[in-house]
């Protein structure tokens, strides 16, 4: 039963990081990844093996030199030992199909630190992709965007010395500014609660501040 529940959990998020992709991966570029970005062009087709692979997120990006380059974003919930042999295979797709330089990360989102290998030197190889964790960067990075899906990611990010209700408290206000249908405030409040229990910031995984700000406002 634990199994399943884990299971339905990590279905939850990865929902949440398919529906809000498009506005993320900007805020990630400029924020965490640190591009010069002229455009990026989704790709859209899925990579066809002996079964269909598809990716959380892929862009061809050209920067303001000219050159051009695949950008492959995967997020992870959980630390996943074999992760790296799934990059590799995303690799050797995209190489074959592209011909173009490849540059691989994985967003880590879940708690702790992550364990799983980023490199791998075998058999007279070597491969390589970039591994960041989101739970490291200064969650004002994102709380002062005018983009909720942004402003979301807040709350995996590092509350520093503030605490957690009192951050939470600053999320759910923020969106509240900038979101002005209350439909859709409610449709970030539900994503919020998903993601907060990422954080494991109460014995319910529930906010303090979101559960006093749902009592305050009825």
């Amino acid at each position: 039963m634990e199994k399943k529940s884990t299971k339905q959990e990590g279905n939850q998020y990865d929902k949440i990081v398919k529906e809000n992709i498009d506005s993320i991966i900007p805020a990630l570029m400029n924020n965490i990844l640190g591009f010069k970005v002229n455009e990026a062009i989704v790709i859209k087709e899925k990579l066809q093996q002996t079964k269909e692979k598809e990716a959380d997120a892929l862009r061809i990006i050209k920067n303001p030199n000219g050159e051009e380059f695949i950008l492959h974003l995967e997020f992870q919930v959980d630390d996943y030992p074999k992760m790296i042999y799934r990059m590799i295979d995303y690799w050797v797709l995209l190489k074959s199909k592209y011909q173009l330089p490849i540059l691989q990360y994985l967003i880590f989102i879940g708690s702790g630190q992550p364990k799983m290998k980023k490199d791998l030197s075998e058999d007279g190889n070597y491969f390589h992709f970039e591994l960041i964790n989101i739970t490291e960067f200064d969650y004002t990075l994102f709380l002062t965007s005018n983009n909720p899906e942004e402003i979301l990611l807040a709350v995996l990010s590092d509350f520093g010395k503030d605490k957690a209700e009192d951050a939470l408290y600053q999320i759910v206000h923020r969106l509240e500014v900038i979101v002005n249908d209350q439909r859709t405030f409610q449709k970030y409040l539900r994503q919020l609660r998903v993601l907060s229990k990422l954080r494991k910031l109460d014995g319910n995984g529930q906010p303090y501040k979101i559960r006093r700000y749902d009592t305050e406002h009825g």
